[in-house]
């Protein structure tokens, strides 16, 4: 009897045993969530201290209190309970931490900005008879002798390499000798970044350059970037710093040399939370960084790359850029749609050259399309291109607005989609982490003000163009303005809109 009572004893222990080990995987794969979970929140840098604490505690508290749920198979309507939230909890723990690596993948994909491509093509006039490259093997290709030597000289190796000969090229001085020397036929075909297109056609007789002429083939030319001591990583200690926001119509991607159509610098003061966003003209007339003195439109500064872009910058206002991010009209676009709209603020009543999109004086709905149009319209401005840059900052303004609201927690997919795609920046990864750790923990409100520099219409040759065509003349007395705002915000100092 006794030897019984013990075998049966043993056999209930065993059962018991047996009954512990389902709620045991079940906590146990709970307990590695939450510490995934909480490992790519910390890794993150992005949540306060005073949101990331109570949140551990609270899923320590979950994960014990479902363990003692599912603890005993026996008690079967606690189990089951148990089991269905403990796979409620770790498929939203599973979201989350999916979550926090795109967000954080995001960023450090558009935070690597390592190269630049200028897209050179080989064109020849309309009727000519070559429909590929072996068909010009023993022409001459006119090149630019100066202007963008870098681009033109990667491609004549890439052809001298596909072809496997030396091609002959002939030197010309401008762009417009250097057309017409192809329509002229001095030479067949011309080696030409595609950006100079959308500049040649500015020139009065050559409006119709893309009609003219044909592109046999085209070169990718990848110039990687030079690390500079501007674009180093921040600590989060750092409380101001200035990023130029260039926005580009290219129509070869974002990484493409090519015109910046929206130059804004934003001077930014994280403790007396004031942005200072300044826009400048498209067709300002300035010296290049790379010019030696000679003065060019704004807008050619990003032929030659979004570093002389910067550098031009920083000559023009005396002031240190820290950071860039450049983002695309296309991207824009899907940037907006993927907030779900915004509401932005109207000078005046319009209705857009592009798409005949009608705007009311005062706020504005506008989906993508809209806000678009809205940056770039100029023709129904008196002011023209000083009226559409400030234009662009107010709907920087209401991105801003919108970004900093609770609405985007339910949009962050898209968003982060629509970013990764279309949008590059030297803000460092932890730089835009202690911001996002900041908002958070203050909830504070961003006093945002904008100004514009302006400048009266003229007519000159510039650095890119030996023609004359049209420039801004820079308004000095606005430009001092601008250096004084700028260094009033870097200083701490709290500014009001200033009357333009």
């Amino acid at each position: 009897m006794n030897r019984n009572r013990s075998e049966q004893t043993q056999t209930e222990g065993v059962r018991n045993s047996g009954s512990a080990i389902p709620g045991g995987i079940l906590t146990g794969v709970l307990a590695v969530l939450m510490l995934a979970i909480d490992i790519a929140f910390v890794r993150s840098a992005m949540i306060p201290v005073k949101f990331l604490a109570p949140v551990v505690i609270l899923l320590l508290l979950l994960v014990v209190f479902l363990g003692f749920l599912t603890h005993r198979t026996e008690k079967r309507g606690r189990f089951i309970t148990g089991t269905v939230l403990s796979v409620l909890v770790a498929a939203v723990m599973v979201y989350g931490i999916m979550a926090m690596n795109k967000v954080t993948s995001t960023l450090n994909n558009i935070t690597t900005v390592s190269s630049e491509v200028s897209y050179v093509g080989v064109y020849v006039l309309t009727d000519d008879t070559a429909e590929v490259l072996n068909d010009l093997e023993e022409d001459t290709f006119g090149i630019l002798s100066e202007l963008d030597r870098t681009s033109t000289d990667g491609a004549i190796e890439q052809l001298n390499e596909e072809l496997d000969t030396e091609i002959t090229t002939a030197e010309y001085d401008g762009l417009t000798d250097l057309v017409d020397a192809l329509y002229d036929q001095e030479c067949r075909a011309i080696l030409l970044n595609n950006a100079y297109l959308d500049v040649i056609a500015e020139i009065e007789g050559y409006e119709d350059i893309e009609d003219q002429i044909r592109e046999v083939t085209g070169l990718s030319v990848e110039e990687e970037l030079e690390e500079t001591e501007e674009y180093v990583e921040t600590e989060l200690s750092d409380t101001v710093f200035t990023v130029y926001i260039s926005g580009v119509d290219s129509r070869n991607g974002l990484v493409a040399k090519t015109r910046s159509d929206v130059n804004i610098l934003a001077t930014v003061n994280t403790e007396t939370h004031q942005i200072l966003l300044v826009s400048t003209p498209r067709d300002y007339y300035v010296p290049l960084s790379i010019s030696n003195g000679v003065k060019d439109k704004l807008t050619h500064a990003g032929i030659y790359g979004i570093s002389v872009c910067v550098d031009t910058m920083e000559m023009l206002y005396d002031i240190d850029v820290d950071y860039y991010f450049r983002v695309s009209f296309d991207g824009f676009e899907d940037i907006v749609d993927a907030l779900g709209g915004v509401t932005v603020y109207s000078e005046y009543a319009f209705t857009s050259a592009h798409n005949s999109y009608t705007f009311v004086e005062g706020y504005n709905d506008v989906d993508g399309a809209q806000a678009l149009d809205f940056a770039r319209e100029r023709y129904a401005f008196a002011t023209g291109d000083r009226q559409r840059g400030k234009n662009q900052m107010a709907l920087i303004q209401a991105i801003i607005d919108k970004a900093i609201s609770p609405d985007i927690l339910v949009k962050y997919s898209s968003i982060l989609t629509a970013v990764e795609e279309n949008f590059e920046t030297t803000l460092p990864y932890d730089l835009i982490a202690g911001l996002v750790n900041n908002q958070l923990s203050t909830g504070a409100d961003w006093d945002i003000i904008t100004y514009s520099v302006n400048g009266s219409d003229g007519n000159s040759s510039t650095y890119s163009l030996s023609k004359p065509n049209y420039v801004m003349i820079p308004d000095e007395e606005t430009v001092e303005t601008a250096k004084e705002l700028m260094q009033a915000v870097l200083s701490g100092e709290v500014i009001s809109q200033p009357e333009e």
